[in-house]
């Protein structure tokens, strides 16, 4: 359970909501803003592959990428002895990964980001072999190759100090991986077309269906949950294409969020969305204050006495107790009237979490506490 006392948090007393206000008009929002197609996803690549090149900053004697060396070269046409040790400091093994995005073609290219996987320092300066990127499916969906980028760097000097900026054994290549497969999806393929909400909510999706439908046509769209609504679409490709972009750019009002109250520990920020509400409650708020102190004495013997001068401990010990007021809380009190409360009775922001955690433990608090 948070406190007020350990925590100093800022009150962001704001209006928490899916549809923003101005000037007194709803402002409404794309079907594109609100909305994915079903099938229509990204997929994510992974590879592992060798960085060279490299300024000294590599894996050095690494069994792997001695092991990945050998074997690279081997492939090559270069031959290595067994008993000859490879010292591939400028050699850095590598793991890359990738996003291939939907509806990608062959020839498309597409970021990369590299990380060591060993002990390399820095891959500053290094250029990355041809590396196959793998999808869950073990197939391979890309080539990677190219000069890598390092927005990191790192100095060391001979009496073993060191000062290292941002990370320098991450790296990205930007257009680093050509597409060599794609993916089908299912857009040209289903008769219907899936458009799922990115927040579920069963008055969004009534919305949705209603607009649909009144552009459209009666019958065209139905909503299959709190989260989908199925379209009925063309059967032709590219008429299926027009319909669609009619079809993310209609707008309609989304419906405001449920009445909720969340606190991030980390940044130290409350906000309170705009419905909650709480029961009739009166709250007494109060600090108690010890106050301890080591206060040390000298004890002087009497003259013409065998004592000795010693010092011997001493505590003061303090109490203050503020007498702040109890404040009552109406039926269905608003957020303007909670926030004017807390800070009436001279209660910090942070003393509002302990406030709310109780009213929610006596039942009063009609909104969802959210500790992230």
């Amino acid at each position: 359970m948070l406190s007020g006392k350990d925590l100093s948090f800022t009150v962001f007393a704001g209006l928490v909501l899916l549809l923003s206000i101005s000037s007194g008009a709803a402002r409404a929002d794309r079907v594109k803003d609100l909305t994915k197609i079903e099938g229509v996803r990204s997929n994510q690549l992974i590879g592992y592959g060798l960085v060279v090149g490299l300024n000294g900053t590599g894996d050095g004697s690494g069994e792997v990428t001695t092991q990945s060396l050998r074997s690279m070269m081997s492939r090559l046409g270069v031959n290595i002895p067994p008993g000859v040790t490879m010292q591939a400091k400028n050699v850095a093994a590598v793991a890359l990964h990738a996003t291939l995005p939907a509806f990608a073609k062959t020839g498309m290219k597409i970021d990369i980001t590299l990380s060591s996987v060993g002990s390399a320092k820095s891959l500053r300066g290094g250029s990355l072999l041809m590396t196959p990127l793998r999808g869950a499916d073990n197939e391979v969906y890309a080539i990677a190759q190219g000069n890598v980028v390092v927005s990191g760097f790192g100095a060391e000097g001979s009496d073993g100090s060191r000062i290292t900026v941002n990370v320098p054994s991450v790296g990205r290549i930007i257009n680093g991986a050509t597409v060599e497969r794609t993916i089908d999806t299912p857009f040209g393929i289903n008769r219907e077309v899936v458009l799922n909400l990115n927040v579920p909510d069963f008055t969004t999706a009534n919305r949705l269906v209603k607009v649909i439908n009144n552009t459209v046509g009666p019958g065209t769209s139905y909503a299959r949950d709190a989260g989908s609504v199925v379209v009925s679409s063309p059967e032709d490709t590219s008429q299926r294409v027009s319909f669609i972009s009619l079809l993310e750019n209609l707008t309609l009002k989304p419906a405001e969020a449920s009445a909720r109250i969340i606190i991030n520990s980390r940044t130290g920020t409350v906000v309170i969305g705009k419905h909650v509400q709480v029961l009739p409650a009166a709250v007494s708020h109060g600090n108690l204050i010890v106050t301890i102190t080591q206060d040390p004495r000298v004890s002087q013997p009497a003259p013409q006495t065998q004592g000795q001068t010693v010092v011997v401990p001493g505590t003061n010990l303090t109490l203050k107790q503020e007498n702040n007021r109890m404040f009552k809380f109406d039926p269905g009190v608003s957020l303007d009237q909670i926030v004017a409360a807390v800070n009436e009775v001279g209660a910090a922001p942070g003393d509002l979490v302990a406030i709310l955690e109780a009213l929610k433990e006596a039942g009063a608090l009609r909104a969802d506490l959210i500790v992230i």
